[in-house]
């Protein structure tokens, strides 16, 4: 099996670096400057192993690893830094990233940490076991007290004869709220989860406003789900538990 590895630093000269060692050991290799790019490509790729500077204008390594947890939750990831501290160190561990290394990081402790992550890679897909709490164990259908039922992956409300279907970025939006009940969001933060793309914290409510808005719109047929998407003081979302 040949392996897909997406590379993602904003230096040129590292970025070709890592590249070509990781081809010259017979990966498949694409690269990508920077954040927003890298998610797109993740968007239309399988990637087995992504390998992520930290720093970076726009969406920093971090930022994108949260929107990679979305969309492609069985991706394994190195975090590149040269600016390594207990924070971030912290950060990506909440994260699942499964190294951290610092630059300059020599070819030996890049291609060993590269065999480590994709042969848990390969663990995991052919045992079907994965880490408590990574979000391969995604909620799919959830049938709440009064009998309503949400289906993420089909995304449809049900409750009795009332049927509503949700657009994919309303989808997004309920699941994320759902897989993290009582964790209140930013706006900047959802917007990057939903979207896939960083903006400013003045910026992210206008865009964020008429998605919730229409998401709640929808909910009004189901009471028991219509307050529980809940604004907190305008600075964010959260998504309430059972009362």
């Amino acid at each position: 099996m040949k392996f897909n590895i997406l590379v993602v630093d904003d230096e040129p000269v590292a970025r070709q670096s890592l590249t070509d060692i990781l081809k010259l050991e017979g990966y498949s290799v694409a690269s990508a400057p920077n954040g927003q790019a890298a998610i797109g490509y993740l968007r239309g790729h399988a990637v087995d192993l992504m390998i992520v500077d930290l720093r970076m204008p726009g969406m920093d390594g971090l930022e994108v690893v949260q929107v990679l947890n979305q969309i492609s939750p069985d991706t394994e990831v190195i975090l590149l830094t040269a600016f390594g501290s207990t924070e971030t160190a912290i950060q990506a561990l909440r994260l699942r990233i499964h190294d951290y290394l610092l630059k300059p990081a020599s070819t030996t402790q890049i291609i060993t940490s590269v065999k480590k992550a994709l042969t848990r890679h390969s663990e995991k897909s052919h045992t079907g076991i994965f880490d408590e709490g990574n979000p391969t164990d995604a909620i799919e259908v959830v049938t709440l007290k009064d009998g309503t039922c949400v289906d993420l992956a089909r995304r449809q409300i049900k409750h009795k004869s009332v049927i509503e279907h949700l657009t994919p970025a309303e989808g997004r939006l309920m699941r994320i709220l759902m897989e993290n009940e009582g964790k209140v969001f930013s706006h900047r933060e959802l917007v990057l989860l939903v979207q896939g793309y960083d903006t400013s914290q003045r910026e992210a409510p206008e865009i964020l406003r008429p998605l919730v808005s229409r998401l709640r719109h929808k909910l009004e047929q189901f009471p028991i789900l219509s307050e529980r998407v809940v604004s907190i003081r305008g600075t964010g979302y959260l998504y309430e538990a059972d009362k």
